[in-house]
C-alpha cells in the first residue's frame, strides 16, 4: 500500500514561486524503488504530465511547458519528492498531483498511485 500526501498549493501571483512537497508512505518498496512524478489537471482540461524523476535521482524529465521553470526533486532520508514552481504564470493553475510508480526509471504515464492534489492558483 503506498500513500501520497501532497502539500504547499495556494494562491499567488504572476512571477511568484511556490513549492509542492509529495510525502509517500509505503508499505512495500522502500523510497527509491519509486519513480515519482507531477501531475496536473487545469478546470475543463484533461490531466497532463508536469515532470519526473527516477528512483535514483538521476533521471528528470520535464514537459515543455515547464522547462526551465520548474524543478523536480527528491529527499530520500524524507520520502518525500519535491516540485520547485518558479514564475509561474496564470496558465499554471491547477490541481497538482503527485504520483509514484514501482520502478526505478519508469518513463510512461500511467502510475500505480495518486495523491488526493493540491491546489494551484497563479492570479494576473
Amino acid at each position: 500500500q503506498v500513500q501520497l500526501v501532497e502539500s504547499g498549493g495556494g494562491l499567488v501571483q504572476a512571477g511568484d514561486s511556490l513549492r509542492l512537497s509529495c510525502a509517500c508512505a509505503s508499505s512495500g518498496h522502500t523510497f527509491s524503488m519509486y519513480t515519482m512524478g507531477w501531475f496536473r489537471q487545469a478546470p475543463g482540461k484533461e490531466r497532463e504530465f508536469v515532470a519526473f524523476i527516477s528512483g535514483a535521482g538521476l533521471i528528470r524529465s520535464y514537459a515543455d511547458s515547464v522547462k526551465g521553470r520548474f524543478t523536480i526533486s527528491r529527499d530520500t532520508a524524507k520520502n518525500t519528492v519535491y516540485l520547485q514552481m518558479n514564475s509561474l504564470k496564470p496558465e499554471d493553475t491547477a490541481v497538482y498531483y503527485c504520483a509514484a510508480e514501482p520502478n526505478t526509471a519508469y518513463t510512461g504515464r500511467s502510475y500505480s498511485h495518486w495523491g488526493q492534489g493540491t491546489q494551484v492558483t497563479v492570479s494576473s
